[in-house]
């Protein structure tokens, strides 16, 4: 294929553009690809029986002899959340990740019985040195330890992709290495591609610090029992809580599996200290309500999650009591304002005190950088091209014409989908070409197979419900035996409308009596079946129900 024949460098996402999400980035030269993050992204509610969203591994798969290696920015599971499915399907030759996404990764493995050996932790010092591509680290601040950006030299220029980031002058943790990113744009940057996800939001995300410190007046002034619901993996908030406990002499009580998984990990990285903090529920019903904080996720308002069950009252471990203080540490990700409004007032009706994150109350903040920061990272990189990346299309769109602000030629920005390809050629980057990148689904251990067609019956099921009509015929007389069955779940109410199912009893029997004739075709009944169905169904009810015909031949002894 002239695809691979020339001697063009090419970029492109496997997810990650015109959404927040499932990000996976590839950069190719010759016969070597090097590929940055594997996430996943959480299915849309219309996707029905849907666990997860993969990016499509068809190309990897195609050219597994020439991948390199996988680097990941960081260990949030948009970004290493793909990795099992990945290695369940393409030859990954070595993964190299910071050190708490490592942890993780290790776990997310572990738990799918997964083996891999070939997992090495990097740093910034760190440099990985192929035929044609070198790639280095340079430390970003997020709200998780060990954020990378990465820096990918080929024959053909150098490409900046930022990974999750923002600006924090006053981090929890460590400070993004500000020297090194400008001593990266002052060597000279081809490309860069830079986080977009909060590119609508102007000014400048709230530090951290100002979130400890809202947090920790919290803490002084409330004396009944502190329940947070946060991200589990905003480890920094983690820590934060975890030392504020302590100097509040308050016990901490873990809810939730990724809250537990998150804190052990983080524990054994040193990233979390006093380990002797953290007690059982048993534990923590038999102490003071002043002396606890339970810790837990359900920040979403996700119906199966702990805070969710604490809420309805059927937490078998857990109930609440009249001076419980709710903390939403967090902010609503699109989509979800509503099942999280729907938890706060249960909160109320049972209460308790709640709060949310406000002008009055900082006590969250995004882990991405504002229109400001943004700014910031374009003038400290200095790139020629820029190619927004991990967001909206409308986020992209507010991203590229923020680089258009700082100097750089609107011809010279890439607003893209997954697939489109950019060609990077003697410094000169253009489109050219496509791959293939449709999303995945993964229903339990099945991997895309699930197409639209299962969807979208699954959707008809949800909505319309199922009609199963089942038969007797004698294939050697041509006859129907008996009366014809008819069995619905989810259509109508059985006992409110007996009348219409009967008459879909009779549209079913003269249906089969029409294609009842030798030589006998189980196709053609069939097919009629659920055609008259079909269109009796939604002229009686607007409905347009899955219609399963079961046909029985029941030869005479």
């Amino acid at each position: 294929m002239k695809f691979f024949e020339n001697e063009d460098t090419k970029i492109f996402a496997l997810g990650g553009l015109g959404e927040v999400g499932k990000n996976m980035y590839c950069i190719m030269h010759g016969n070597e690809i090097v590929i940055t993050d594997a996430g996943m992204s959480i299915p849309a509610n219309d996707l029905m029986g849907v666990d997860y969203v993969i990016p499509d591994f068809t190309f990897l798969k195609n050219n597994e002899s020439k991948i390199k290696g996988l680097f990941i920015t960081h260990g949030h599971e948009d970004h290493i959340g793909g990795i099992p499915f990945l290695l369940q399907t393409v030859n990954i030759p070595v993964i190299y990740a910071p050190n708490q996404a490592v942890g993780l990764i290790r776990r997310k493995l572990e738990d799918r019985n997964i083996q891999y050996k070939n997992l090495i932790v990097y740093d910034e010092r760190t440099k990985v040195k192929f035929k044609n591509i070198e790639v280095e680290f340079f430390r970003t601040t997020h709200s998780i330890p060990d954020s990378h950006g990465i820096c990918i030299t080929t024959p053909n220029g150098v490409i900046v992709t930022t990974g999750d980031f923002k600006f924090d002058f006053t981090p929890i943790g460590p400070m993004a290495n500000l020297h090194k990113m400008a001593a990266i744009g002052k060597r000279g940057v081809t490309l860069l591609m830079s986080d977009s996800t909060n590119a609508l939001n102007e000014g400048i995300s709230i530090s951290e610090s100002r979130v400890d410190n809202a947090l920790s007046e919290i803490f002084l002034r409330e004396k009944g029992r502190i329940i947070i619901a946060t991200f589990a993996s905003n480890i920094y908030r983690l820590k934060h809580i975890v030392d504020t406990c302590k100097r509040n002499g308050r016990k901490i009580a873990i809810f939730g599996r990724s809250m537990q998984n998150n804190i052990e990990i983080s524990i054994q990285g040193g990233y979390i200290k006093n380990k002797e903090i953290f007690i059982t529920p048993e534990e923590a019903n038999h102490l003071p309500p002043d002396k606890v904080c339970l810790l837990c996720t359900g920040s979403q308002g996700e119906p199966l999650a702990a805070l969710s069950r604490i809420a309805e009252g059927n937490h078998r471990q857990i109930k609440l009591l009249e001076d419980d203080v709710v903390i939403f540490s967090s902010s609503a990700i699109p989509g979800n304002a509503a099942s999280i409004g729907k938890i706060i007032n249960k909160l109320y009706l049972r209460g308790v005190s709640v709060y949310t994150n406000t002008s009055l109350n900082d006590i969250h903040t995004s882990g991405h950088a504002n229109e400001e920061e943004l700014k910031l990272m374009l003038r400290l990189i200095k790139p020629k091209y820029f190619m927004p990346f991990h967001g909206e299309y409308r986020m992209l769109k507010r991203h590229a014409d923020i680089g258009i602000l700082c100097g750089i030629p609107k011809s010279n920005t890439f607003v893209l989908g997954n697939g489109e390809v950019l060609s990077m050629r003697k410094g000169v980057v253009k489109k050219s070409g496509l791959v293939p990148a449709e999303d995945v689904y993964v229903d339990g251990n099945r991997i895309g197979d699930l197409g639209a067609a299962v969807i979208k019956d699954r959707k008809t099921m949800a909505n319309d419900g199922i009609i199963v009509v089942i038969a007797n015929i004698n294939t050697m007389k041509a006859s129907l035996l008996g009366k014809v069955n008819v069995i619905t779940r989810g259509f109508v109410l059985i006992n409110e409308n007996e009348e219409l199912l009967k008459e879909i009893e009779v549209v079913a029997k003269e249906a089969i009596l029409s294609k009842l004739h030798k030589p006998v075709s189980y196709a053609d009944i069939k097919s009629e079946l659920i055609s008259a169905i079909v269109t009796y169904s939604y002229e009686k009810t607007g409905r347009k129900p899955i219609v399963l015909p079961v046909i029985m031949d029941i030869k005479n002894s």
